[in-house]
């Protein structure tokens, strides 16, 4: 079951330019910008302009122009940010929450990307 799309959430509004931010890439499909409560020295959140819950919704739903155009960014942002993976290091992490359990606290399908340190595990062992 596909959770209905709200069109009151934050990243709708900000995309309706209801609410300033200060993107630091926008392309025809998609917006990036930096997180509002960094968890990292690189934390931006990269979100599609259309209509989507999570990724399962994004990758069933959205056109190959969208998911093309989304996926491109999420790389040369990682680039562009010195976020790439090197013989000393580096590197990056994508995060991407859906659902109650994932903790998603935003409804529109969106990407954290962060680096600039190491980030440890990604979840401690159960």
């Amino acid at each position: 079951m596909t959770i209905a799309y709200d069109d009151q959430n934050i990243f709708a509004k900000i995309l309706r330019g209801e609410i300033p931010s200060e993107p630091i890439a926008e392309t025809e499909h998609s917006l990036a910008f930096r997180d509002i409560r960094p968890q990292a020295p690189v934390h931006v959140l990269v979100i599609p302009k259309g209509a989507y819950v999570t990724y399962a919704d994004f990758a069933r739903d959205a056109s190959e122009a969208e998911i093309v155009d989304f996926t491109r960014l999420v790389g040369q942002l990682a680039e562009e940010l010195d976020l790439v993976p090197s013989p000393g290091g580096g590197g990056h992490r994508l995060i991407s929450n859906a659902g109650a359990d994932a903790h998603q606290e935003v409804p529109h399908m969106h990407i954290h990307l962060l680096g600039g340190r190491a980030l440890g595990g990604l979840l401690p062992a159960m």
